[in-house]
């Protein structure tokens, strides 16, 4: 009989946020960024970035880097390691799993 009670009340607490998440992530707006070849690659880190000319001479569109494949990126003289991470971040990119963040603001 209490869990009917408990049922039936919770059915009509609103719900402002549909993820019900918003508490929890309060200040992640403050990391969105406008994502492109160079933030995505400063972002993945590990040394990856020092490829930034490069990419942006020969594919050009972050979209385009989302989906290119690892033959691509080894004409272009990547070396593997650095393929894997571009690879890997683009993967969970396209899913919505991971961003780069924004510049820290430490003055």
């Amino acid at each position: 009989m209490a869990w009917m009670q408990i049922l039936n009340n919770s059915r009509g607490i609103p719900v402002s946020n549909p993820y019900g998440f918003s508490r929890f992530f309060s200040n992640s707006s403050s990391f969105i960024v406008k994502v492109g070849i160079p933030e995505f690659l400063n972002g993945v880190g590990n040394g990856v970035e020092t490829h930034v000319a490069k990419l942006e001479s020969e594919i050009g569109d972050f979209q385009k880097l989302l989906v290119t494949r690892t033959l691509k990126l080894k004409k272009l003289g990547i070396p593997c390691k650095h393929r894997k991470l571009i690879l890997k971040y683009s993967h969970k990119y396209r899913l919505g799993l991971w961003r780069p963040r924004a510049e820290s603001m430490k003055a």
